[in-house]
């Protein structure tokens, strides 16, 4: 079974540990609504993906 001969120090731990940080999700406008959504992805909030519809969004509590 293979054993480290020496401890792994801070400094090489941390620099193979160096891509493991998080990235902020990035998010974009929807060019019909003009709310925050995902990348590549269909607006939640009125169901356009590339300028078409797509879906028909349900209206949520608050709007009833």
């Amino acid at each position: 079974m293979a054993v480290p001969k020496r401890k792994t120090s801070k400094s090489k731990r941390n620099m193979r540990r160096s891509h493991h940080a998080l990235r902020p999700v990035r998010s974009v406008k929807c060019s019909n609504c003009g709310e925050q959504t995902l990348q590549h992805h269909i607006c939640p909030h009125c169901g356009h993906y590339k300028g078409r519809q797509v879906f028909t969004a349900k209206p949520s509590a608050d709007e009833e």
